[in-house]
């Protein structure tokens, strides 16, 4: 349980960058910003954060059975099991989970556990399609609708109703072309538990988009550090500089809603206000195109009267229309160009806006409390008048492996993942040998750290 009784919060309930915030920047734009760019900041404590939450098998058996049990997890995408019979495979810790299309286009999730002798039905980790759920080991069958059709040597379980031998079910929501599942037969609708979330992605409609590639890497470390080091902007000091040009790092927005979602928003095409020099427009124009291989050709200029924002959000634009087909003509700077990243409890982190199109997801390997599994889903648009490409493949790196290897990422993306990635074993060796064993978050740049561990007490009951 976190400790609640810790200094006053008065004098750290305006802890903000003194610079220019989110919201400055996103007025200087001179358009028309949606309402859900506004703040949605609250103040949660700022109490430490105990290392055994992270480096203990006893904690984690508690998530296992009372967290990862209980949330909306994103298993797939509804492009992984389009048709009929298609399948998708999703494993949390110990448990599996079968996420198959039925013959009338409905989507179930069943425990992939035979009903005979707990045999999986399908292997951990894969996709594929079939016309029924066979066991492997002694043949018995489930119809699509999880019914049991065939029971080998029938006359020896004369005891069976067979009728009352289906698959169990587990809850399935859509979102967003995201297929979550949940473990709790009484869990909320997933409509529910996105909160703002729905409303908000409205305009990025990510349902329109495919899997363009997607990367797992297995990580050294527990499912919560690898996800926190996305959950601020923080570390780009130390861990990023070649993005501080024009990256508005430590004065970036933090926003939370409800139990399960929180969000940063990152301005881009402005200066970290870690850099104390004069940096012109074209120089911010310039530091965002490194990189970008749309860019390549005759050098974008800044005109007078003109922004860095603008231009790349033109640019942003003129480049969407041209490979997709895709009219972004109505949506304002900020929609176009910054970073908003959606953190959904306990594990997905999704990215909104036209400049990011990425997802991010974690959770444990296997059934270990130290490594975990990282994914990273690449979502490009549809093009106008296509139909929707196969998903890409996964492509699993080892932990030594770089991001920079993996097809579908600019080597840009793939450095940057490589920066963060490679602090994580440390942090979680630093955790094992530290004497004060606990953390001290930032007020404000770590908010979203703390809301997590303030939901985690909730579903483990530690509420103080």
């Amino acid at each position: 349980m976190l400790n609640k009784n810790r200094i006053p919060a008065t004098e750290f309930e305006v802890a903000r960058c003194p610079s220019l915030s989110v919201q400055d920047i996103i007025r200087n734009d001179g358009d028309q910003a949606p309402a859900m760019a506004q703040e949605h900041y609250r103040f949660l404590g700022n109490e430490d954060i105990p290392f055994e939450r992270y480096t203990s098998r006893d904690f984690y058996e508690l998530e296992m059975k009372s967290l990862w049990t209980k949330t909306w997890q994103w298993a797939c995408r509804e492009e992984h099991i389009p048709m009929p019979g298609d399948y998708y495979v999703y494993d949390i810790g110990q448990y599996s989970v079968l996420v198959v299309r039925t013959q009338s286009g409905d989507v179930r999730g069943y425990i992939n556990s035979c009903l005979h002798r707990g045999t999986k039905l399908k292997p951990s980790a894969t996709e594929g399609h079939t016309k029924e759920l066979r066991c492997p080991f002694h043949g018995w069958s489930w119809d699509l609708d999880g019914n049991l059709k065939h029971l080998p040597c029938e006359w020896d379980f004369k005891y069976i109703d067979q009728s009352q031998h289906q698959l169990p079910q587990v809850k399935v929501g859509i979102w967003g072309g995201f297929v979550f599942i949940n473990l709790d037969p009484d869990a909320m609708p997933l409509e529910e538990y996105l909160d703002v979330l729905p409303e908000h992605a409205r305009s990025t409609a990510l349902e329109d988009r495919y899997v363009a590639a997607h990367i797992e890497k297995e990580l050294p470390c527990n499912w919560k550090i690898a996800s926190e080091a996305f959950l601020e902007s923080y570390h780009v000091l130390e861990t990023h500089p070649q993005m501080m040009p024009a990256n508005g790092d430590i004065n970036s927005q933090y926003d939370i809603f409800g139990d399960h979602v929180n969000r940063v928003y990152v301005a881009n095409g402005v200066k970290s206000p870690n850099i104390t020099r004069d940096v012109s427009e074209q120089e911010l124009l310039d530091a965002m195109l490194v990189g970008d291989g749309s860019g390549d050709g005759e050098r974008l200029m800044v005109q007078p009267g003109m922004s860095a924002r603008q231009v790349m959000a033109d640019h942003f634009r003129q480049n969407l229309r041209e490979h997709y087909g895709t009219d972004s003509s109505a949506l304002s700077t900020t929609e176009v160009l910054d970073t908003i990243g959606y953190f959904v409890f306990p594990n997905g982190h999704f990215f909104l806006g036209l400049a990011f199109p990425i997802a991010y997801r974690f959770r444990p390997l296997g059934d270990d409390h130290q490594k975990c599994l990282f994914d990273v889903l690449v979502l490009q648009p549809l093009k106008k008048g296509e139909s929707r490409p196969e998903p890409a493949v996964p492509v699993r790196l080892k932990v030594e492996e770089s991001y920079t290897q993996a097809p579908g990422l600019s080597a840009q993306v793939g450095h940057i993942l490589d920066q963060d990635t490679n602090n994580m074993r440390y942090q979680q060796e630093g955790m094992a040998t530290s004497r004060k064993a606990k953390a001290s978050l930032a007020t404000y740049q770590e908010v979203r750290i703390r809301h997590i561990h303030q939901v985690i007490d909730k579903y483990l009951g530690m509420q103080g």
